[in-house]
């Protein structure tokens, strides 16, 4: 088993500051944020976020697709499975 690369090291910090904050555990900052302006509950951080990442069109909101698309897991886990 190798060490996972930096990106996936960086999406763990993220994901341990958001379930330090009150997210949860499997999401990163960036997807709670488009998560709570799509649902209307707070826009702000989606404009801090973004501006934080500004070589990045629409971090927070790729971000989110990216959570959706389950995109940080290991290719035999992206697909949702019947679990018996």
């Amino acid at each position: 088993m190798t060490h996972p690369d930096y990106f996936q090291v960086l999406v763990a910090i993220d994901q341990l500051a958001n379930t330090l904050l009150g997210g949860y555990a499997d999401e990163t900052l960036s997807s709670r944020a488009w998560r709570h302006k799509k649902d209307g509950s707070r826009s702000w951080p989606v404009w801090i976020i973004d501006h934080l990442f500004f070589w990045q069109d629409n971090h927070c909101k790729e971000a989110y697709e990216s959570e959706m698309k389950r995109a940080q897991l290991p290719p035999s886990l992206r697909e949702v499975k019947n679990v018996e």
